[in-house]
């Protein structure tokens, strides 16, 4: 008798099915910080002035995250930083 018709065979689809939907899954919770420019940078640092998030510090030169205490000498470093860092602590409130 004859083995299975390897035609009728689906298990690689189902594991490219699988592979397609697990980097969709990291692209979703990944931050997209290609898209900060300088304006939207300094946009999100005087928000985050406002917000007491942030602290300028002028003698020095430079912008501080309070959450996490880090020195920026520049607002769209600082931007990109506070995306990944608000992304990461979201993802671990998540999962508690």
């Amino acid at each position: 008798m004859a083995g299975p018709d390897p035609h009728d065979d689906t298990s690689r689809d189902y594991e490219r099915f699988e592979k397609e939907q697990l980097a969709q899954d990291r692209d979703a919770g990944g931050v997209d910080t290609a898209d900060v420019d300088d304006a939207t940078g300094q946009n999100l640092v005087n928000d985050l002035v406002d917000a007491d998030v942030v602290t300028p510090v002028p003698k020095d030169q430079v912008l501080v995250h309070e959450p996490s205490g880090t020195a920026f000498d520049s607002s769209t470093q600082l931007a990109v930083f506070h995306r990944g860092w608000t992304a990461g602590r979201d993802a671990d409130l998540e999962g508690k």
